[in-house]
């Protein structure tokens, strides 16, 4: 299992504020009784495109934001 120190920090409240100067926005999609949506390729260049992934959505309650890591399969 390797875990890719790259994390993405992705606020959820109407006053999202950022210190990027990269915005990256994605639809989300009804599928069923759930949702989903794509991971946007920026996000990807450091991962090895010939090995497969997991994409974990991870919660910190302390900060309130999510992050997102990439566990080789």
């Amino acid at each position: 299992m390797i875990n890719i120190n790259q994390k993405v920090n992705i606020k959820i409240n109407k006053n999202i504020s950022t210190t990027m100067a990269t915005t990256l926005k994605r639809k989300l999609y009804r599928r069923g009784s759930s949702f989903e949506t794509t991971i946007p390729m920026p996000l990807l260049f450091a991962l090895d495109k010939s090995k497969r992934y997991n994409v974990l959505f991870v919660y910190d309650p302390k900060t309130q934001k999510w992050y997102i890591e990439f566990e080789e399969r």
